[in-house]
């Protein structure tokens, strides 16, 4: 009779429990057939009609999802991932930091919120190039409520930007070296952008300036090193050369657009201003009148810079109807502050801290092309106050 009771229980165990793990596709979706198993987790299971029950579940509803996949191998054939180098290859899957960065903290571990904002507030007290309120005097004029900022109506009279000391802080090195890049580009998308070696030179030398040169990038290198996301300064510096300035196509196929381009330059696509999320940018157009600013949408809570204004304006014809930037910061603070984000939180809401008060910047990634070892380059990134 023991005989008999041991088969029986042996038996409701073997398909209660061990029979599931043969037909589930937990830790199975993407990877070859199989015959050991009696179900299948690719896409040839469909055509096939061999897929085990929870496919659908777990490898297509879930597949854009951390949920029970953290620290998982790595799978080329996953469209997104859920392990500790996912941040570093900005391939993580959306919900990743808030399922599978609880832990936090060591070397090669996850970046929490907390830590980004403890690290946003250093390197806001560390932007010493930032503007003095002598040095910048702006007048945001027409305020306008959200609804509104579509309407393509001039409702400020003057400048946004009416005095700015340029003998001060053009001549300092991180302001030099981005002007120096800035006027490398074409704004128009679906064309080539071709660059001198004079030019690549200098893109070389903004990364340098900016985040080898001063505190403040070391600050950011210094903490992405502790957390394994970069094994060297130099491995550091490369990283941000092609993940900023690395070419890829907007429009027509042509290699016409970077994430620096987009986002600190501006561009014309679809007949409208795309990205442009520069203070200086903008004041050196409205400077040449290229520029005319409207109105802004919203304000931030700084009583000193950096500030952020979310604006209307028009640029030679093309309207932007929100273009959100950081008033009066370094050069050097604004790379920063975007690198951080798109670093740690690619894809997703980056929320920050300066001076105790918020600030949340978007990043997007392109989706593509790549470059390195499957890497992807900014799509774009801009900043909003949160809105509670």
């Amino acid at each position: 009779m023991k005989v008999i009771a041991f088969l029986a229980l042996w038996v409701t165990l073997f398909h209660q429990g061990y029979s599931n793990s043969l037909d589930t596709c937990v830790g199975r979706c993407g990877y070859g057939t199989d015959n050991s198993f009696s179900c299948q987790c690719n896409t040839s299971c469909e055509r096939f009609k061999d897929c085990c029950s929870d496919y659908t579940d777990v490898c297509k509803t879930s597949a854009l999802s951390c949920k029970g996949r953290c620290d998982e191998q790595f799978n080329s054939q996953n469209k997104c991932h859920c392990n500790s180098k996912c941040a570093q290859h900005q391939n993580c899957c959306s919900n990743y930091a808030d399922l599978c960065d609880s832990n936090g903290g060591g070397s090669g571990g996850v970046i929490t919120d907390a830590e980004i904002k403890s690290l946003s507030e250093a390197l806001y007290a560390l932007d010493s190039n930032k503007a003095s309120s002598s040095e910048l005097i702006i007048n945001p004029q027409a305020l306008v409520h959200d609804s509104q900022t579509s309407s393509m109506t001039d409702l400020s009279s003057g400048n946004l930007f009416r005095y700015l000391n340029e003998e001060v802080l053009f001549s300092r090195p991180t302001y030099t070296a981005f002007l120096a890049v800035l006027d490398n580009y074409n704004r128009m998308t679906g064309q080539n952008e071709d660059f001198s070696q004079q030019q690549l030179a200098e893109q070389e030398d903004f990364v340098r300036e900016t985040m080898a040169n001063t505190e403040l990038g070391r600050e950011l290198f210094a903490f992405l090193y502790t957390k394994g996301v970069y094994a060297s300064e130099e491995e550091f510096l490369q990283d941000l050369k092609m993940m900023w300035f690395g070419l890829y196509s907007r429009n027509n196929n042509k290699k016409d657009s970077s994430g620096f381009e987009h986002i600190f330059a501006g561009e014309i696509k679809g007949g409208k201003v795309s990205g442009f999320h520069n203070w200086i940018q903008f004041y050196l157009l409205e400077k040449s009148g290229k520029l005319n600013y409207y109105s802004h949408s919203f304000n931030g809570p700084w009583t000193s810079y950096p500030d952020v204004l979310g604006m209307q304006f028009m640029w030679e014809g093309y309207f932007k109807q929100v273009g959100s930037a950081v008033i009066g910061c370094s050069p050097e603070f604004d790379f920063a502050l975007y690198s951080l984000c798109y670093i740690t939180r690619p894809g997703k809401q980056c929320h920050l801290s300066l001076g105790g008060k918020k600030l949340m910047i978007q990043t997007y990634t392109w989706e593509r092309s790549f470059y390195g070892d499957g890497k992807k380059y900014i799509g774009s990134a801009f900043p909003a106050t949160p809105r509670n």
